[in-house]
């Protein structure tokens, strides 16, 4: 099979470019680009495939992709500035910045660690509601918890962006795709955006996402299924699924979900993160703050997911069942599809992958052949 793959290799690292070429030749990969950093040097920035479903364009440098969930880590970072800043404070309820909030009870540290209880909009939405930011946030704003928060925690896959970015957009007048533009991927010239300028999308791989046809199957007065439902399917394609490749899904913001760049960038941002918030003098959020976002603040079975996870502040931190490397203090997160962004501080190691694939959520066999590869180097 005739697999086109470019980019660098340091020669130590042979192992990660024959694991990615492994994933081309026998678990699947349809296109993708690996990129990886030790001691805040460029030792792999590989490419390779297609970016199109019919293989008729090859993946290119420059080329972007949909990394879904890997922008929480983006979200995380702004949230954790603004506290630093003092514009806002974890243990302050959200309502303080934002009044139409209400709900006293929850506070930006619930939310930063999944336990704000507002994973779903419970009230049907239309399609596309979640491409118009103002139907997001009024929805959340009449959304009552689904739980105690405090009392428990589950994934917000697709509500922690919205909370987290009109938190952002309160406390600094900036919506969080410019936040982002403005802290973190121009000091760094990291090639990554929530909201995708028109002017970028030609340079967009098509991402291949299976046909889905969900219908509800909920028993009468469960209450928990239909959260988990919700969570991913109101508004219908909540996550991505039909919108996933239009031009008005790259152009919305969708916090969570629709993060657009390429491996090389998210290697960046990490290798400022595994250098406790600074690389070649610049720095994108304070060591002291970085620390606290990596404290552990949820750990145990997911409410949402119904698997074991593990949080700080806006991280996904390593655990047992879905490990980050060996050590212990590496954070990150994984995205849909098996795209994944991590850092391993002891050392000093810096992560980013990307695929156009709706490959394995949870045990995604592609990133852990890279992951155990590049650690088999060290």
């Amino acid at each position: 099979m005739d697999i086109p793959i470019s980019g660098f290799c340091d020669p130590r690292f042979r192992a990660v470019r024959d694991a990615f070429m492994a994933n081309f030749t026998e678990r699947g990969e349809p296109g993708g680009a690996v990129a990886i950093a030790i001691g805040g040097r460029n030792v792999v920035d590989l490419w390779g495939g297609h970016a199109d479903v019919a293989q008729t364009r090859v993946w290119e440098r420059n080329t972007l992709v949909n990394f879904f969930s890997v922008s929480k880590a983006l979200c995380a970072i702004c949230a954790n500035v603004v506290v630093e800043r003092g514009l806002v404070r974890l243990d302050d309820p959200v309502a303080r910045i934002w009044p139409e909030f209400g709900k006293e009870q929850i506070t930006l540290r619930h939310i930063l660690s999944h336990q704000a209880a507002l994973p779903a909009i419970r009230e049907p939405m239309e399609d596309g509601a979640m491409l118009d930011w103002s139907a997001m946030i009024h929805a959340l704003e009449k959304q009552q918890p689904w739980w105690e928060p405090g009392k428990g925690f589950g994934y917000h896959v697709n509500t922690f962006g919205f909370l987290v970015g009109e938190i952002v957009r309160r406390a600094t007048g900036m919506s969080i795709g410019q936040f982002i533009r403005r802290i973190i991927a121009g000091p760094l010239d990291a090639d990554l955006y929530i909201g995708l300028p028109l002017t970028e999308h030609n340079r967009v791989a098509e991402f291949r996402w299976p046909p889905v046809n969900p219908t509800a199957d909920i028993p009468e007065g469960d209450d928990m299924a239909l959260m988990r439902w919700n969570t991913y399917w109101n508004p219908p394609g909540f996550s991505g699924a039909h919108w996933i490749n239009t031009p008005a899904w790259r152009l919305a913001e969708v916090p969570s979900t629709n993060g657009h760049g390429n491996a090389r960038a998210i290697a960046r941002v990490y290798s400022a993160l595994a250098r406790f918030g600074e690389i070649d003098g610049v720095r994108i959020i304070g060591e002291e703050t970085l620390k606290n976002a990596v404290i552990e603040q949820s750990h145990g079975i997911d409410i949402v997911t119904q698997r074991t996870a593990r949080f700080g502040l806006g991280f996904q931190l390593t655990q047992e069942e879905r490990k980050l490397g060996p050590n212990p203090n590496s954070f990150g997160h994984f995205g849909a599809g098996g795209s994944l962004g991590f850092c391993d501080p002891d050392c000093d190691l810096a992560f980013g992958y990307v695929t156009n694939d709706m490959g394995p959520r949870w045990q995604n066999p592609r990133n852990r052949a890279l992951i155990e590869a590049v650690y088999a180097c060290l």
